[in-house]
């Protein structure tokens, strides 16, 4: 491995430069970030606590700054915003991110002796967290719903990442990569959509006309 590699695996002592380090690097050179995570020691607690949840609460932050203190316009003078709602929409990113990762991890671990790969949910976790960077970064966007769009956009790279590190991290035959990635992203956007709509069905008022700000 080389030595640029092998000071960033034994380097633990600067946990935010780490994140940074890994959130670059996983989008801009995710074949060689691949390598790097393959080589890493998997630790589900750890990431979830020093990469998951402070990329999830970026997001969760941006959403109550744009549902709670600058809102959507729908024309016709009508604007939805207010703290409460702001919480609301924390609270669904919050969850939602730490949710669909823990399931998608389950799923493509227990899907993985199907395409004759390595049953390991480490391994599965850290490809489930590290795919979801994109869409963790892209909920910065949030801070401006009628934006909010882009940032799914966005998310959309977490689908080539996805793909480049299921041959690494579960050591997926070549033949069997595309099927595998198939059935994890169908899971993928599944996993997320239901756990947010579960969320929002729970979370997110109903609003009639005479809740609307004029």
């Amino acid at each position: 491995m080389p030595k640029s590699q092998t000071s960033r695996l034994i380097n633990q002592n600067q946990p935010i430069m780490n994140l940074i380090d890994r959130v670059k690097n996983i989008l801009i050179t995710p074949k060689t970030e691949w390598d790097v995570i393959n080589g890493e020691t998997p630790n589900t607690q750890k990431i979830l606590t020093t990469y998951v949840i402070p990329l999830v609460v970026v997001g969760a932050v941006a959403s109550f700054i744009g549902w709670g203190l600058i809102g959507k316009s729908y024309g016709f003078g009508i604007k939805i915003k207010g703290t409460e709602l702001g919480i609301r929409y924390a609270l669904i990113a919050l969850i939602s991110g730490v949710a669909s990762t823990f399931l998608m991890a389950a799923v493509v671990d227990a899907l993985a002796p199907t395409f004759k790969s390595e049953k390991n949910f480490g391994k599965s976790f850290q490809l489930a967290a590290y795919s979801f960077t994109a869409g963790w970064v892209g909920a910065i966007f949030n801070i401006l719903p009628s934006l909010a769009i882009i940032g799914s956009l966005v998310g959309l790279y977490g689908l080539y990442l996805l793909y480049l590190g299921l041959p690494k991290l579960k050591k997926t035959p070549a033949d069997q990569v595309t099927t595998y990635f198939v059935v994890s992203l169908i899971t993928m956007i599944v996993a997320s959509f239901v756990v947010s709509m579960i969320l929002v069905s729970i979370l997110v008022p109903k609003y009639n006309v005479s809740s609307f700000s004029l």
